[in-house]
């Protein structure tokens, strides 16, 4: 049976002995800050292939960022499935009644008069965040 990305990454934290909160939680600055220099490091490497490739390369670097994500939700204690699912949902309302998307020039989908804002606190209190917490 395949792992979601969640559960994989939940299971290296937990065999690594690595943060694995299940509550949504704000963490020390010094952890925050060494996730965030995880994450730079990550896009940073995908920014060194994303134009000249090779592809597997730039496949392999996509996942990491994706992996160091995860875990850095993890961290904090987030579900980020269910928050991708709430960002979803807000995209799929940039459509128009036509299920036609408006585009910038250079491609960038853009917020119709139908566009709905994501509401991750929502999601979040869902998770066990404190009543009035994001506010």
């Amino acid at each position: 049976m395949k792992h979601s990305p969640a559960a994989s990454v939940r299971e290296f934290h937990l065999a690594c002995g690595l943060d694995a909160r299940t509550i949504p939680t704000e963490v020390p600055a010094d952890l925050a800050a060494h996730r965030q220099e995880l994450l730079a490091e990550e896009v940073a490497e995908v920014a060194e292939v994303a134009v000249d490739g090779p592809l597997d390369k730039l496949a392999h670097e996509l996942a990491d960022v994706v992996y160091v994500a995860y875990g850095t939700a993890l961290v904090h204690g987030i579900d980020l499935d269910a928050v991708i699912a709430e960002i979803h949902r807000s995209n799929m309302t940039k459509l128009g009644p036509d299920g036609k998307a408006s585009r910038r020039a250079d491609g960038k989908v853009l917020k119709g008069e139908h566009y709905r804002a994501p509401d991750v606190s929502a999601v979040l209190r869902s998770q066990g965040w404190p009543e009035g917490a994001g506010d």
